[in-house]
């Protein structure tokens, strides 16, 4: 067998803004320097719904375009928002399991979402707990009932909320970040957009990132390695208990 090591990335599920797509997505990201990511596996769906209007990108990136669910100017009803649950559900289950969560805008609003629904054990429940969040101009949802459900308790996943000065969001996008446990705020001085970030901004996101990796064994040995590697454990455990009984017997 060729010796060497496979890594094991972290998978994360990225999902778009309004009436945009994954695609646009992936080149709205590629704006970031390409370490943030190198240890991770990226998916990028494209949402649930057709655009059922006008996109602010027509004209810039090419269509087609989607949306995950529709909403009023209040943002407090909702259409087709249980039926993308089910669909991102499905989705997740059958190309997963997903690490994390990435999203934009309403994306971003979608992610927490299932997270919090997640951790109250209302979804994914025989799919591992998602680890992580990074949201960029995200929200929370307004309908009560959601709130007590989604935000009832800090969201255990580690998150990063990168905040806009000029975002008409920059407010909600606050209140999103105190519905998780020890959020990392990145804040920038552009509206609502993924941002380009300065050096400051991408040394605090890389630093971030290194604290997720840290704690995920990202790197597996080959096959033989990791057999030898399970063999020394069980001799371990054996010898162990082996001198543990031993020590009994003389007592």
């Amino acid at each position: 067998m060729e010796s060497g090591k496979r890594e094991n990335k972290m998978k994360i599920l990225c999902l778009h803004g309004f009436r945009t797509s994954g695609s646009f997505l992936r080149k709205q990201l590629s704006k970031w320097d390409p370490s943030i990511f190198a240890h991770f596996d990226l998916d990028f769906p494209d949402g649930m719904c057709p655009a059922g209007g006008k996109s602010d990108i027509e004209g810039y990136f090419p269509p087609p375009y989607f949306e995950w669910f529709q909403f009023n100017q209040e943002f407090t009803e909702y259409t087709n928002l249980e039926q993308c649950i089910g669909y991102l559900c499905n989705y997740i289950t059958t190309n997963g399991p997903f690490d994390g969560l990435l999203g934009f805008s309403q994306g971003a609003t979608l992610s927490a979402l299932l997270l919090g629904y997640q951790a109250q054990g209302k979804v994914l429940k025989e799919h591992p707990p998602i680890k992580l969040l990074v949201s960029i101009s995200g929200s929370k949802f307004r309908d009560e009932k959601i709130c007590e459900v989604a935000y009832k308790h800090k969201i255990e996943a580690k998150s990063v909320h990168l905040i806009g000065e000029k975002d008409w969001l920059k407010l909600p996008s606050q209140e999103l970040a105190s519905a998780f446990h020890d959020p990392l705020i990145i804040r920038h001085p552009q509206g609502h957009t993924v941002p380009r970030l300065d050096e400051a901004a991408t040394k605090e996101l890389q630093c971030w990132v290194d604290a997720v990796l840290s704690g995920h064994d990202h790197v597996i040995e080959d096959e033989e390695v990791k057999e030898n590697y399970v063999i020394d454990k069980m001799d371990e455990k054996i010898e162990n208990g082996l001198s543990k009984l031993d020590h009994e017997s003389k007592e």
